[in-house]
């Protein structure tokens, strides 16, 4: 490390970055200067100083000519090369060394060629090998304390160069990459139970989902090495596997994509048939595990040995279960490979008998490592603005706008306000000056233009709005042409972030839970569309689900649905009709084009002209030159003349009005040929591949995809000619470092400048972090620590978003002591659904003690898989509660801290009441981890562990926690282990201020219109345990089915066909079929619906007659645990994330 960071790429003297280039001059240069030195004055050493550079600057050939010298030569050449002080000033450093082996040592290493970490990098393997894969030293395992140095780089606040920024998260995602695989690798090898048989054959004892036993593997193509390379340029291998496996699984190995990386492993068992893999014990030793080689799938091949092409065509279906792959190989490993087959060492390739394969997900390591190292051997040209400040240097508010050059003192913010009023009270330190004076004209939209911002630094500055509203010209005589309106009333701070975004520089917008990023984003998008229509603007998530709501608010305000774009795979799970991908948006164009040809033939047959003018956009081109404009000069040299003397006409309404009437329709028939003229190219351009391409570089204005998209085709994009000018990133807290800093480098420099003018980045470092599953690289190597995190941390200024609009005020005081000053908006007080109870509950928030059952608190049925049987029945038994009361299903969420409890609450609820009509399954069932960025209106908590605090122990896993409820939030957790911790002392202690035990308000429904701050004191129920829940559920449910059953039976009557009483129907009666008031159920006999019974190993305890009159409920009692502990336990339960 000392060496490699004593002779890294850097200027010692200004600190400039340096090229490997400018490391060879330096190089040559100091051998140059060591020739002179020794010809000049050591006669002993001529043949060096007339030896050219190349033959003597290795470490080798440098001691072959220095090791005869005595140290009297030695010192001479080191103190005539100020290496060491001269004998007149010796006794002022008596510190140094003179002795012949450091003397010598210190010519050689000052001198010698160092290794360009560079080359280094290029010839690096990207697959990691099994001796990386289980190296301790490198990927290390045992749960990191944070004591302790590891070899490992760090991600601080400061970087030496970029190529420095780069090298460290190029080494420490790879790392991480690594770890991930050898956990894989471990769960699917031991899954498949490799034995030795008697044979000595490999005996395949088990199966995995994830990995096939290999049938037959060969070698089919090296090719030849490209000029100057040593390494084959490509070697291809056929990989055969039998998937003789359920039909869904054989699908997922069927669809294995063009690029997708596989593993091929080689296991000779040492155990013999039978013996049961121990996960405890090390794993190599029991499978016998020998070498790991990654690949890259080309295709499937077909019956012909013909790689199966991906395409829009349907793929040929195989006979068969034999299937066999087309893969390339590492390069660079391949050629190491054979050298140390060369030195008598085994040939790995005659030996692999597993094919791994990895969650697409989880599979892009090689994609974005690739992309690292191309940045790496290219000139990256960081924005002028902000290249110091993502090194971590200077002054953090240099990028800030209020300290740019390129100010815009005027701005049109469009819809942003919703009236006068609205603006005033977004300004409250400036004064507004209007530039009318008639009130009716005071609408928006609204031009604002701030003194303050037009003034030089040195000149005084005025806090100074002047408000200008303008008419947008009406775009056409139709409804539908009127501008969607934004209809959210923004607040100052909210304004403040929009007005930050629109202005050059970076914006960094901190919004706490509830807080609006997402509308703000939406916001400055759609400004920066109108104010800079020539300009395009690149959206990056973290998720496909963040990106997809932004796009669904996109595509409600008034932008022209033909600029929007959609990369990646996540937009099938767009909630719109609209397929905004690229071949969805190609086929809207064409689409389109069509349309709009026919509304031109509609007007040449209404202007009675011949010809076949609607044929093409070129031929409508024409038709609009010659005969719609030529008309209207005419029209407007009459009404309008250039004399100013308008011609009488006769009209409808005003002159006036009139005549922007006729306005309005020129500009929709314009309009209609503009959008021709631009679809002129889709005409031109014939394949899908090249209109695509076409919409993405010059069509599309705003263009959206996942940080991980942008890593992954970086290298496409590029090749393209893409280019943006504003970067908006959402949910940028969540996203790795180095996945944050790619999407700034996807086009290439103009005359060596990056022409990027505006970022932006919303989030919320006090919530979850990226997810880093290795605790090493995770907290000794800083990983994750986000891009935006280390820009809050070195103090560049924020816009902090300060009302939050989703949980009730007394759920909000539960997170708020996180944030600065985080108050509350207007509607979360005055709305209904706000001021009304939680019906059922006393409180709208409580925390419930649960005790252990049958003895067994937290249990763990494999290392990390943490599950509590008692909260997962007491969840699932408030849950029933709920459903039978009248809550909505999709309105309730469980969340819990871990995995295992996840699949343990999952399991209970299958059991309890998932296929029951009167319950069903809650909206969703999963981790605090996964549930970032979601909300629903009650929330079920379970916080599992009852040893220790675990990793809620970490503040922002707990804000999150808090702050996914709106309406009501109920936490399960042991309250003697939590109420002790120190970090999450703040919350607990509003949580320990109600009762800790579950507070109940029999015979009442939902929705209530009890006030929240009411407590009644008639039918308050207090549940002690799980057990009494689970007990009291079950009666309620058996009564109400029963009552149900009686009515049912009351009402079935036979009457004749036509006898039928017709009665008026009461109420609202719908339009449409299809309204949800009405409803087509049909009520079903009580006898086909599942019945839950009690527990067999306490009687239920006997409910009173009140509380079987007051409540409807059902559940079985809690199962034994081993019972509900049969979910797959072989997976480490580290918090979930996307």
């Amino acid at each position: 490390m000392l060496k490699f960071y004593s002779r890294f790429e850097i200027s010692d003297e200004s600190g400039d970055p340096l090229t490997d280039h400018d490391m060879t001059q330096l190089h040559y240069s100091k051998i140059t200067s060591l020739q002179k030195a020794v010809f000049a004055k050591f006669p002993e050493l001529r043949n060096f100083a007339l030896a050219n550079v190349a033959s003597v600057h290795s470490k080798e050939q440098l001691l072959k000519h220095f090791s005869p010298l005595s140290q009297e030569n030695l010192r001479a050449i080191a103190t005539y090369l100020h290496l060491v002080p001269s004998l007149e000033i010796e006794k002022d450093y008596q510190w140094c060394r003179y002795d012949t082996e450091f003397l010598r040592e210190l010519l050689v290493s000052r001198h010698e060629k160092r290794s360009s970490q560079l080359e280094a990098l290029n010839e690096m393997p990207l697959y990691p090998t099994e001796d990386i894969i289980w190296n301790e030293n490198v990927v290390p395992t045992a749960y990191f304390s944070g004591e302790g140095c590891l070899a490992l780089p760090k991600l601080n606040l400061q970087f030496l160069t970029l190529h420095d920024y780069l090298l460290r998260n190029f080494n420490l995602f790879r790392l991480e990459s690594t770890y991930e695989i050898r956990q894989d690798i471990e769960d699917a090898v031991s899954r498949l139970c490799p034995w030795k048989a008697e044979d000595g054959a490999v005996y395949w004892g088990g199966w995995a989902r994830m990995a096939q036993p290999i049938l037959n593997f060969a070698v089919v193509e090296v090719a030849k090495p490209n000029i100057g390379e040593k390494r084959p340029s490509r070697v291809r291998a056929d990989v055969s596997v039998n998937l003789a496996v359920r039909p869904e699984i054989k699908g997922e190995w069927e669809n294995l994509r063009k690029h997708d990386v596989c593993f091929l492993i080689s296991v000779v068992p040492p155990n013999p048939i039978g013996t049961k893999y121990n996960y405890k014990e090390a794993f190599i030793p029991q499978v016998g595990l020998k070498c790991v080689r990654g690949c890259e799938v080309e295709g499937m091949l077909d019956s012909n040995g013909r790689v199966i092409e991906d395409g829009p065509e349907p793929r040929p279906s195989l006979p068969g279960d034999q299937r066999t792959y087309r893969v390339w190989l590492d390069s660079n490993q391949y050629f190491i490979d054979m050298d140390n087959t060369d030195d008598g060492k085994d040939d790995v390739y005659g030996g692999f008998n597993i094919l791994l394969r990895r969650k697409p997900k989880e599979n892009n390591f090689k994609a974005v490592l690739e992309t690292i190292r191309e940045l790496m051997n290219t000139e990256c040209v960081v924005p002028e603005w902000l290249h110091d400040i993502i090194l971590g240097y200077g002054d953090p508010s240099a990028a800030n706008y209020t300290r740019m050059q390129n100010q815009i003192s005027a701005m049109d913010f469009n819809d942003t306000f919703i009236d006068m009023d609205h603006l005033r009270s977004c300004f409250p330190n400036y004064e507004v000056k209007v530039k009318t004076d008639d009130p009716t004209k005071l609408v928006r939209p609204f031009k604002l233009t701030f003194e303050d911002l037009a003034k030089k630094e040195q000149e005084e500055k005025h806090h100074v709005i002047t408000v200008e509203p303008h008419i947008i010209p009406k775009r056409g005589p139709y409804l539908f042409n009127e501008p969607k309106k934004n209809t959210i009333p923004f607040t100052p701070t909210q304004v403040e972030a929009i007005k930050s975004g629109m202005q050059p520089g970076l914006t960094l917008v901190v919004g706490p839970p509830g807080t609006g990023k997402t509308d703000v984003a939406v916001q400055i998008i759609s400004n920066l569309y109108h104010n800079f229509p020539n300009q395009r603007t690149l959206i990056v998530t973290h998720s496909n689900q963040a990106l997809n709501q932004l796009f669904e608010k996109i595509v409600e305000l008034d932008i022209d649905e033909r600029h929007l774009l959609r990369l990646g795979h996540g937009e099938e799970a767009l909630e719109t009709e609209k397929d905004f991908s690229r071949y969805g948006r190609v086929n809207y164009v064409l689409a389109k084009r069509i349309d709009l040809l026919m509304e031109v033939q509609r007007l040449q047959e209404s202007l009675e002209v011949n010809g076949d003018v609607a044929y093409t956009c070129e031929t409508a081109g024409h038709f609009y030159l010659y005969q719609i404009l030529s008309r209207w000069e005419q029209f407007e040299s009459i009404v309008r003349p250039k004399s100013g003397r308008a011609v009488p006409v006769e009209t409808q309404k005003t002159f006036e009005e009139d005549v922007d009437i006729a306005d309005s329709c020129f500009r929709y028939i314009k309009h209609i040929f503009d959008e021709l003229e631009e679809f002129r190219a889709f005409e031109l351009l014939r394949s899908g591949l090249d209109r695509s391409k076409y919409l993405l570089v010059k069509e599309a204005k705003i263009i959206a995809m996942t940080c991980t998209h942008a890593a992954l085709k970086r290298k496409e994009l590029v090749d393209m000619g893409f280019k943006y000018d504003n970067i908006l990133m959402e949910e940028a807290a969540q996203i790795l470092e180095i996945e944050t800093f790619i999407p700034l480098l996807l086009q290439n420099p103009q005359d060596g400048y990056n022409r990027l003018k505006r970022w932006i980045m919303i989030g919320d470092h006090h919530q979850l972090p990226p997810v880093i599953k290795n605790m090493a690289f995770q907290k000794y190597s800083n990983m994750e620590q986000s891009l935006f995190t280390r820009l809050v941390r070195l103090g560049v200024p924020t816009v902090d978003l300060d009302g939050q609009g989703r949980s009730r005020p007394s759920i909000c005081n539960l997170y708020r002591w996180r944030y600065k000053e985080l108050g509350n908006l207007i509607h979360v007080l005055n709305w209904p659904e706000y001021q009304l109870a939680n019906a059922g509950f006393t409180y709208d928030f409580q925390l419930i003690d649960v005790q252990d059952f049958n003895s067994i608190g937290e249990s763990e049925p494999s290392p990390y898989f943490y599950q509590n049987l008692a909260e997962a029945e007491y969840c699932v038994a408030v849950f029933m509660f709920m459903r039978l009361i009248g809550y909505p299903a999709n309105k309730i969420s469980i969340l819990t801290t871990y995995n295992g409890q996840k699949h343990l609450i999952r399991d209970v609820i299958n059991t309890r009441c998932a296929d029951n009509p009167l319950i069903g399954r809650p909206h969703k069932v999963t981790t605090v981890d996964k549930y970032q960025g979601q909300q629903n209106d009650y929330i079920l908590l379970s916080l599992v562990r009852t040893k220790a605090v675990g990793h809620l122990r970490d503040v922002r896993r707990l804000v999150v926690a808090m702050s996914r409820a709106r309406l009501g939030l109920y936490v399960f957790a042991r309250v003697s282990l939590f109420q002790n911790c120190f970090e999450l002392t703040p919350t607990f202690q509003q949580l320990m201020s109600r009762p800790t035990t579950l507070s109940l308000i029999l015979n009442e429904g939902y929705p209530t219109t009890r006030h929240h701050s009411m407590i009644p004191n008639m039918n308050v129920m207090e549940v002690q345990d799980m057990t009494q829940m689970a007990n009291f559920v079950y009666s309620y449910y058996m009564e109400k089915v029963k009552v149900m059953k009686d009515y049912y039976q009351a009402q079935r009557k036979w009457e004749k066909p036509g006898d039928c009483h017709i009665k008026k129907h009461e109420g609202i009666i719908s339009s449409h079929p299809g309204e949800d008031r009405d409803t087509d159920s049909e009520d079903e006999e009580s006898g086909n619906k599942q019945m839950p019974v009690p527990i067999q190993d306490e009687p239920v305890e006997e409910a009173t007659k009140s509380e079987v009159n007051d409540v409807a409920g059902c559940t079985q009692e809690p199962a034994k645990s081993e019972e509900t502990n049969s979910t797959d336990a072989n997976m480490e339960d580290v918090p979930e994330s996307s």
